[in-house]
């Protein structure tokens, strides 16, 4: 019961982030928007850290690097091309995209950890990905995606997902909200050079809509519901990672109610496949002894 409300929360909170992004992209450029919400979000969640009683350290020596590296890939590559990607693709698709980032880390950290690819495992990558193009092939005939969005979206899974096995190697000192709190105000600090020289500022509004997709992202999104996640995972790590399967289809409702976008058999299909391959690929975590070993 812990995890009962706290989970439905993250779960509807974070796949509402597709959609908010859709509203801001309206009324600005994509780099704008993504560079404004990272230096908000970043400034508020180090704020919270550093003026609190019992403030969080200051990073030192190596961490500095640490978090410079996973703020890029995290942040700047990973967010800046989910934010381009959805000019050219739907909603939905960028909930049920995003649900895939634990298909890409199976995929990785066996890479870079130099261990075998179980063959469930990799069953399960191919049977997220068949998903996802299974999900989005109408979309592409009615306008709704374009393959150049579709490759700029993957492009950023694989970015997290980089991210994510880079975070899992270092050993962090700092408190979980000092280390967001970094990384999202050095993504920011990166990117904004690169929204200067070809981002379109004049072409952006900066009226209710932007500033109310602005704050939906910032607060709802990168504060509450990250802090709902580490929360989650603090109670039972493989318990949280199951709210993850509730993403796509929160963030499917959302699109068709509050954007209008199409509902398909080819989408409950392509959802359901990307669901069975994350539950596949991930397998070894809901057998006994790994729940066992968690809690």
């Amino acid at each position: 019961m812990r995890q009962l409300l706290p989970g439905f929360l993250f779960a509807m909170l974070w796949a509402s982030a597709s959609v908010a992004t859709k509203y801001g992209i309206s009324a600005g450029d994509p780099l704008v928007l993504a560079t404004v919400r990272f230096l908000i979000a970043g400034s508020v969640m180090l704020g919270y850290a550093y003026l609190r009683p019992g403030s969080s350290p200051w990073p030192r020596g190596a961490e500095w690097r640490h978090l410079l590296v996973f703020s890029v890939l995290n942040t700047s590559l990973y967010l800046g091309a989910f934010v381009l990607a959805l000019r050219e693709v739907s909603a939905g698709i960028g909930s049920l995209a995003t649900a895939t980032n634990p298909l890409f880390i199976t995929f990785f950290s066996a890479v870079l950890l130099k261990r075998p690819l179980r063959w469930y495992e990799g069953a399960g990558i191919g049977l997220g990905l068949a998903g996802v193009g299974l999900a989005t092939y109408p979309l592409l005939e009615r306008s709704y995606a374009t393959v150049n969005g579709l490759v700029i979206l993957m492009a950023g899974m694989v970015s997290v997902s980089l991210a994510t096995v880079y975070y899992a190697r270092v050993a962090w000192r700092l408190p979980t909200i000092a280390i967001n709190g970094w990384q999202v105000l050095f993504g920011g600090v990166v990117l904004a050079p690169v929204t200067l020289l070809w981002g379109d500022l004049g072409a952006t509004r900066f009226n209710a809509t932007f500033w109310g997709a602005v704050l939906w992202l910032v607060f709802p999104v990168s504060v509450a519901a990250l802090q709902l996640w580490f929360y989650l995972v603090r109670q039972d790590a493989v318990r949280a990672s199951l709210w993850l399967f509730l993403c796509p289809i929160f963030g499917f409702l959302y699109a068709f109610v509050l954007l209008g976008e199409p509902v398909s058999g080819f989408t409950y299909l392509g959802t359901a496949l990307v669901l069975g391959g994350l539950y596949l690929a991930q397998r070894d975590k809901f057998s006994p002894a790994k729940q066992k070993n968690a809690v």
